[in-house]
Order: C-alpha cells, then structure tokens, then sequence
C-alpha cells in the first residue's frame, strides 16, 4: 500500500513539473522517454547539458527521447523513488559511497555486459571504474574527476608579495600574515551543506595520516584507531581553532559565497573541490577573469610528493526496474557522457565539472577554451597523471561505505569539542567495521602502484 501512494506521488510530482511520460510521447509522436534526473545545476550548466546531451541525442534516432529533469535534491528523491521500484532510467548518485546501498537493495542493473561492449575498462582510469564495482560486478561509472585542492586569487597574492606556497608551512604562514592584515585566511563554508566538511577531513587524511595509512584502514589490515589517523584529525582541528577556515563565518558561508570573497581579494585562498571552477565562472570575469588558480594542496612532512585525493562529481547507473530495452539504450547514453568528445564540448561550456576519468586525455583540444575551461582540464590532466604515478589518496565519497563516510562528515563534532578526538577515531572504526564485515567497501587501489 505504501508503495502504491509513493508512487502516485511521484508521479503526481513528475506531471507537475512537466515531465510526464503522456505529455513527451504526445509531443514527440511515439518516441519513448529515457529519463535522468541530475542535481540542480546552474542555468549555463542546464543549457549546456541541453544541447550536448539531450538535444545531440534526441537529434541521433527516432526511437528515444531523453528527459534530463534537474532537481535541487536529487539524492533524496532518488532514494525515495528507487525504493519504490520507480525513478528514473539513468540514475545520478553523489559518488560511489551513495551508491553502495543501493546495490545491497538491488535497484541496480550490473553493467559488466556494457563494459564489455564500451570497451569502459581500458577508457577509464582503474581506479575510478574499480570503485563502481561490488562485489566483482560494475554498478557505476564515475562521470567526473574532482580534487581537493588550494584554489588562490593570483592578484592577492602579487600585491602582498607572497609566493605560490610549495609545503603547508609556507601556506600556514601566507595564511597567518592574511589574518593579521584583517583577510580571511581561507574562504569556505558549509552553509546549507554539510558534507562540505568531508573535503577537509579527506584532505588531512591524504596528507597527514598519509595515503599508506588509509589504504591499510581501508582494506581492514589496520584499524582507524591509530597515531596516524589522530595526527590527521587534530591538524584539521588545529586548522579549525587558528581560524583558517574562514573562523566563524563557516557556518555561514557557501561556495558561491566564498568564490565571491575570492574575486573580491578577501583572502588568498579557497580551499576546495576541484568542481569549484564551475562556480568561480560567476565571479572571476572581465578584469577579473584571470585572478585565479589552482594547485594541489602543499607537501606535508608525511607527503611530500604532489599527491591528490581522488573525488567523484557524481556517479551514473542504470536503474534495475526498467525494461531490457530501456536498459541498452541508457547504457548507451551513459557511453556519450563517458567520451573524450563529450568531455571536451562540456567543459568548453561548462568548466569544473565533465572532467571524465579518462586513461587517455590526448585528443582534447583546449586551445579554443576559456581560462577556465583550460585551467579545469589541466587540473584533470595533472591527477590523471598522478595516478598512473600512483600518488593519490582516498576521497570518502568514492571509497569509504555509506555509514563510515556520514562520521567523516561530522568531524565538525570535534571542531566543536563535542567529540573527543579518541571518541571520534573510534566511532569511524566503529562503524567501518561493521561495513566491511557486510562487504560494502569498493575496492581499494593501492597507492604508489597504477
């Protein structure tokens, strides 16, 4: 009975929003619908999607419609839906992590038949396409590389005559002098979002607990409970009391907001994600456009080499209650989203975002990109390379299962001092044990190896 009201809900929804299967076919004569639903992106980011994705497609055969509806909560939604036996063909997922869970459910369709047919395997970097898989099979494909990172206003730092900071204790000193001029030291914030707090506590697990140290967690050979682990977390409270993440103001400032700091010269720094660049398109313009950078966070004693964390934009599934049919052809739209070619008209629009894990990013060509667009791609470039190199470290959103990834997000209990760090360290062993035990970890690549 719940199901049937949940469903008449959704669809209630769906025809308010003007989706409705009936209206597209009415539209379109008797082209089936394919349906997506994607987070609420920016206007530009919907407009690009639109004509390289949906329009390009629709435009291809005259079988299949493609619906891309944009929804502010999607995860949420999905999970609703998909819990239903209903949702959309293709299923976006905020990374590995969420969808774990819904593999376990079996809302899933596997899509090893699709690897095999797409080639996927040889195209995507291996550690991005291992961490789709469970259990052997593939249940997602990464779409996008994102990084944690220093993103740096160049102007700001020309006039103060601080140099591009190389190890964290020429960062920390940049960031000291900013505070004693009345600047922030860095602008961020998790206003409105929480999981914000994870690009921190990523960033000091790769770079302090070092990325050996999480791959033993992860794998079950270590436990969280350890020296390394502690170290990382008290330096990101550390960071947290010196006020280097915008003091106070982090609670009260999103990344929209903290861009806007940026261009307006009131820090040196944003430290963030990668997909920060599509963001930064909204206030880095006119004379303004090139203030800004990007570089992998500074060596550490514990890391010293150019090391990044590997982060997921979002993941793309096919959903298990569809029909055979239906299935094939979302597989295929899916192989769109995963090429060089797709990659390069996105990111020519839409910059941060479409930086697809490819093995092989050789045949994109930025020169007729914006200083955005072309910033973006060499970020992506530079962790691909990376990772053949084997210096990455593990972002909680792609590797670490659904629970454990949740008391990662709430590190922010012991930047109040409502969580002992010990308490804290323990309650992720706590609760990663339990994960590991019901085989919810995606494999875990081995750094230092490709």
């Amino acid at each position: 009975m719940k199901r049937k009201v949940l469903a008449l809900v959704l669809t209630a929804a769906m025809l308010g929003s003007g989706f409705s299967t009936q209206a597209v076919m009415a539209d379109e004569g008797e082209k089936e619908e394919i349906s997506l639903w994607f987070w609420g992106a920016e206007p530009y980011a919907q407009e690009a999607m639109q004509k390289f994705l949906v329009d390009e497609y629709n435009a291809s055969q005259d079988q299949y419609k493609l619906t891309v509806e944009f929804r502010p909560s999607v995860d949420s939604d999905m999970t609703t839906a998909l819990a239903a036996n209903e949702g959309p063909d293709i299923v976006y997922g905020s990374g590995p992590a969420f969808v774990m869970p819904l593999v376990e459910a079996g809302k899933l369709e596997p899509m090893d038949t699709y690897a095999e047919e797409y080639g996927w395997a040889d195209r995507i970097l291996t550690p991005y396409y291992e961490s789709g898989t469970v259990n052997g099979k593939l249940y997602s494909l990464t779409n996008g590389i994102s990084t944690m990172g220093v993103f740096y206003n160049t102007k700001v730092m020309e006039d103060n005559g601080w140099e591009i900071p190389t190890t964290i204790e020429e960062m920390e000193a940049i960031m000291d002098e900013a505070l004693e001029k009345g600047m922030y030291a860095s602008v961020t914030g998790n206003k409105g979002w929480q999981p914000v707090n994870e690009n921190y506590a990523s960033l000091f697990l790769t770079h302090v607990a070092t990325p050996e140290t999480v791959y033993k967690c992860l794998t079950g050979e270590e436990s969280w409970v350890n020296d390394d682990v502690k170290a990382a977390i008290e330096k990101s409270k550390e960071w947290w009391d010196k006020g280097y993440l915008a003091g106070d103001d982090y609670v009260n400032l999103n990344f929209s907001e903290s861009l806007q700091l940026l261009a307006d010269e009131r820090a040196p720094f944003f430290i963030g994600p990668s997909i920060a660049f599509q963001w930064a398109a909204s206030y880095f313009v006119d004379d303004k456009a090139e203030n800004i950078a990007f570089i992998p966070f500074p060596a550490t004693e514990q890391v010293p080499d150019e090391t990044y964390t590997l982060g997921a934009a979002c993941t793309l599934s096919i959903n298990a209650n569809i029909s055979q049919e239906h299935k094939d052809e979302a597989a295929k739209i899916i192989d769109i989203m995963m090429s060089p070619e797709f990659t390069q008209k996105m990111t020519e629009a839409w910059p941060g975002y479409w930086g697809t894990p490819l093995k092989d990013l050789s045949t994109i060509d930025t020169s007729n990109m914006s200083y955005l667009s072309k910033s973006f791609m060499e970020v992506v470039q530079n962790v691909s390379d990376a990772v053949n190199k084997g210096n990455f470290g593990y972002y909680d959103n792609v590797f670490f299962p659904a629970a454990t990834q949740q008391r990662i997000v709430n590190i922010d209990e012991v930047w109040f001092e409502t969580t002992s760090v010990d308490d804290y360290v323990e309650s992720i062993d706590t609760e990663f044990q339990e994960e590991f035990e019901k085989g919810l970890v995606p494999p875990i690549p081995e750094p230092g190896t490709k």
